[in-house]
């Protein structure tokens, strides 16, 4: 069975489902079943990241570069928060990662890195600048 989960992941997914659904225990592939499932909550976990990162790397650009604002990060900043919400109703277990500093350090990390390349900007902040509040808040835009 597994090289059949390294050859060709979609035909072992659906051999999977068919032995599940046939009750016929002794022939599935637990271990890389058990992978998969924990690769669901982890991708959950990046796509967060990854939405969190847009949203606040557009937050600096706005800070930083107040003459460059226009419609395109407007729309941008409120699509990853819309987004954002979505994914926490949708995944309440990723609420608790919103009050975890360490998660948000990493989130920063990468937008301070992502707005630096994007801006040119020497000084960005170290620490993140706003509360989780203000973040995902629609009327927030910084001044």
């Amino acid at each position: 069975m597994s090289n059949l989960y390294e050859d060709d992941i979609i035909a072992w997914s659906e051999q999977q489902a068919a032995l599940l659904r046939a009750g016929q225990w002794s022939q599935l592939d637990i271990d890389n079943i058990a992978e998969e499932i924990e690769d669901v909550g982890k991708s959950e976990k990046r796509e967060l990241q990854s939405r969190q990162s847009v949203l606040l790397t557009h937050l600096l650009k706005w800070k930083y570069q107040p003459g460059r604002r226009g419609s395109s990060w407007v729309r941008t900043i409120r699509e990853q928060r819309a987004a954002v919400a979505a994914d926490l109703v949708q995944y309440p277990h990723l609420k608790p990662l919103l009050s975890d500093p360490q998660w948000f350090r990493q989130v920063y990390r990468r937008a301070r890195i992502d707005a630096e390349a994007q801006t040119h900007l020497p000084d960005l902040p170290d620490e993140l600048p706003w509360t989780v509040e203000q973040l995902l808040d629609p009327d927030f835009f910084p001044e």
